[in-house]
């Protein structure tokens, strides 16, 4: 399955961000998550090309978006990439959209919704990181599983992953395995070397490095109980939430109503953190069928 996928760029705050776009009907931005760029969307972009016009931006840092700065760089938040969503909707002209989004795409989509409320339709998530998480992230059996959100924050991490093509594939492959919980070989083959071509290209690794060094703060904040608590969300909201994800439990789930007050949540049995990858029909179906015109 496949379709004819569009690429393009836009001057924002400063950048030349990249986007893909395919289809044509209702504006769908998808945001992707870390360790991802634009193409984690590509199997559900083939299934519902038909039916919307699919928007899927390279946050800054990742994919063919630029890097906040050559080194480690605390600018990479989820503020700044919420401005960047909002110069590619005007670039585009597009006055309200749907947003679906995973892992780091999450939490930019709940930035943006916060800010932005007029400027949305509905918003849809897989596997959710929230704030009602909280201290969780930090229990002791679940260390472990978040161990690389530590490393990633070491100056030398993006050199020692980089450097050789074997040093990246390990590192990735292994985590994508890992986290792919429903379908360990959904990245395996061609499509894991498309990820390693991805991060090899100058500047991505430690790009994406960069969302962990400007969360941090946050991160540890959450761990320690002391997040600020922010208001609800009052856009109509749809979670489905792998439950095989080792990552973001499904479990963590428990508290999403405390933080969305139009809510449509469900666990989804057999998948884990990579809905989209895992498997993409069942994806798209839940997708399209929360974005389908009245």
């Amino acid at each position: 399955m496949t379709t004819a996928i569009r690429h393009d760029t836009l001057e924002a705050n400063g950048a030349r961000l990249h986007f893909a776009r395919a289809g044509s009907g209702p504006p769908l931005v998808l945001l992707h998550g870390w360790p991802e760029f634009w193409l984690t969307w590509e199997p559900v972009m083939a299934r519902l090309a038909g039916r919307f016009d699919l928007i899927a931006p390279d946050l800054r840092g990742f994919g063919d978006s630029p890097k906040p700065d050559e080194g480690p760089s605390d600018r990479a938040g989820p503020e700044v990439h919420a401005a960047d969503l909002l110069a590619l909707l005007d670039h585009l002209g597009l006055e309200r959209v749907g947003i679906a989004s995973h892992d780091v795409g999450a939490l930019v989509a709940q930035t943006f919704a916060l800010a932005h409320p007029e400027r949305l339709t509905r918003l849809f998530f897989f596997d959710c990181p929230y704030p009602g998480i909280g201290p969780r992230w930090a229990e002791p059996g679940h260390l472990a599983e978040i161990w690389y959100q530590s490393f990633q924050l070491k100056p030398w991490a993006a050199a020692l992953v980089g450097s050789s093509r074997e040093a990246c594939r390990i590192y990735f492959g292994n985590m994508l395995r890992h986290w792919a919980a429903g379908n360990p070989a959904a990245f395996d083959g061609p499509v894991l070397e498309e990820w390693v071509d991805n991060f090899l290209k100058p500047g991505n690794l430690q790009g994406g490095f960069d969302w962990y060094v400007s969360r941090n703060a946050a991160r540890i904040a959450s761990m320690r109980g002391e997040s600020p608590r922010p208001p609800p969300i009052t856009v109509p909201t749809r979670v489905r939430w792998g439950a095989l994800d080792p990552v973001l439990k499904v479990a963590w789930a428990d508290r999403l109503g405390d933080y969305f007050t139009d809510l449509d949540a469900a666990p989804l049995a057999g998948l884990g953190h990579f809905p989209h990858r895992e498997d993409p029909d069942r994806a798209a179906a839940e997708i399209g069928a929360w974005f389908a015109p009245a």
